[in-house]
């Protein structure tokens, strides 16, 4: 017997699409049909993954194909699945600038203990004393430490009504207005969640907070270079990334990976340039002294090799950490060399801040997908 393509969609057609109103060819679920002497090959195209539905659908092709045109037809059902876009919470505009906030600047590290959120802090307090209007996000999920460095570690944002909606009000000190996981959990709690759990949460703290109007948005990442932090980029366009290091040669290793990560050709995150913590140290007793405990200049000669700006030295200084402990970031010191420290990098992150944009187009947000395990990234 030959059998036709027509007498294969004349039975296809008596095939309804659950849910649709319309036969598998009428709906547009039948690619192709070949045949050749008794062998019958179908295409089909679906719109879900599940496995019931794919085998239902290749048992009733050849179950029609069989009873309709020929009993001992050899039928092949090749399936594919083109599932529909997922619908966008309009509550989320991932990827779209937040009204109001002109700068959003990243501060990362590759590696923890490299001092990454006590520069936030003072960035923070610096670009405030300058005049800014600033607001930090403490993305650092698993170790939250903006709170404390601010004094502000037992406050709990207030929910107020903003034009009909309900929205976090940042916890404000210093004249930097603050969200952070840690406002959410006691002090000794861990958090133990999986990077989707944090990426919503992040996601929260970014969209549903009443950040209003603001010159700079820090955003204090996680060390390394992983989840958070494609979830941060993935959510907002950033406007750059400022690269934390000591001069070790372990540390510069990692900050290396760090400056990696944001020029990635489908990244794409301007890099403002390195910071050098705990650059010499130079005791009280000895003022003129520099001891470079940790290696001399290495990250300003890392700037240099990875040809990105280098915006300064901080002195290792006990009072640093001390201020950060005691909720009152160093730089808030008048008259002292820490707070002429902070001031000279903050002066250039704000220039090449400035210099970016006036030479380079808005960053995108990324697109971020999964394919086989591993994540894929683009614009």
């Amino acid at each position: 017997m030959k059998i036709t393509k027509q007498d294969i969609l004349s039975a296809l057609e008596t095939i309804t699409v659950a849910g649709e109103g319309k036969n598998m060819v009428e709906s547009g679920q039948v690619q192709n049909v070949v045949t050749f002497a008794d062998e019958v090959i179908v295409d089909l195209k679906l719109s879900t993954p599940a496995l019931h539905i794919k085998k239902r659908a290749e048992a009733d092709v050849i179950k029609v194909i069989q009873e309709k045109v020929f009993a001992d037809a050899k039928v092949v059902v090749n399936i594919t699945v083109e599932a529909p876009p997922a619908k966008q919470n309009p509550n989320l505009i991932k990827g779209k600038p937040i009204p109001g906030i002109q700068n959003i600047v990243a501060v990362a590290s590759g590696k923890g203990g490299v001092g990454k959120s006590t520069v936030t802090a003072n960035l923070a307090v610096t670009l405030s004393k300058m005049g800014f209007k600033v607001g930090i996000l403490d993305a650092d999920i698993y170790g939250p430490s903006i709170p404390i460095m601010f004094d502000v570690a037992l406050e709990k944002p207030l929910s107020i009504n903003v034009d009909g909606k309900s929205k976090m009000k940042p916890i404000e000190n210093y004249g930097v207005k603050v969200l952070s996981i840690g406002f959410f959990t006691q002090p000794d709690q861990a958090v133990i969640w999986r990077g989707p759990m944090a990426a919503k949460a992040l996601n929260q703290l970014i969209f549903d907070a009443a950040w209003g109007e603001l010159d700079f948005m820090l955003i204090d990442l996680p060390p390394g270079t992983g989840d958070i932090h494609l979830s941060i980029m993935q959510s907002l366009p950033i406007t750059g990334a400022v690269v934390v290091s000591t001069p070790q040669t372990v540390a510069l290793a990692d900050a290396r990976k760090g400056v990696a990560m944001f020029q990635q050709e489908n990244i794409d995150v301007p890099v403002l340039g390195i910071i050098e913590n705990m650059a010499y140290f130079t005791p009280e007793e000895l003022p003129e002294n520099k001891y470079y405990i940790f290696g001399k200049e290495g990250a300003k000669n890392l700037s240099e090799d990875l040809q990105v700006p280098f915006l300064g030295e901080i002195p290792l200084v006990q009072s640093i950490r001390e201020a950060g402990d005691a909720g009152r970031p160093a730089a808030m010191q008048t008259a002292t060399a820490i707070e002429t420290a902070f001031e000279t990098i903050t002066k250039n992150v704000v220039a090449e801040t400035v210099r970016r944009n006036e030479s380079l187009p808005p960053t995108e947000a990324i697109k971020i997908t999964t394919m086989a395990g591993c994540s894929s990234v683009k614009k």
